[in-house]
């Protein structure tokens, strides 16, 4: 199957980002059926906001 980049609008900030054809390659060989709906940045920020509520923070 042959992937092309994709723009798609973040469901939470608006902006258009780049969803890239090795990004998609990427979630068809994890078996993913959905695209990303956040942007790099907000999904970045949720990850930190889900980590944060755990009371773990995590060094990278």
């Amino acid at each position: 199957m042959s992937f092309q980049d994709k723009t798609i609008v973040c469901a939470d900030c608006g902006s258009e980002f780049t969803f890239t054809a090795s990004e998609q390659e990427f979630f068809a060989e994890k078996g993913f059926t959905n695209e990303p709906k956040r942007c790099p940045t907000c999904r970045r920020q949720r990850r930190q906001q889900r980590v944060g509520t755990q009371g773990v923070q995590r060094e990278w």
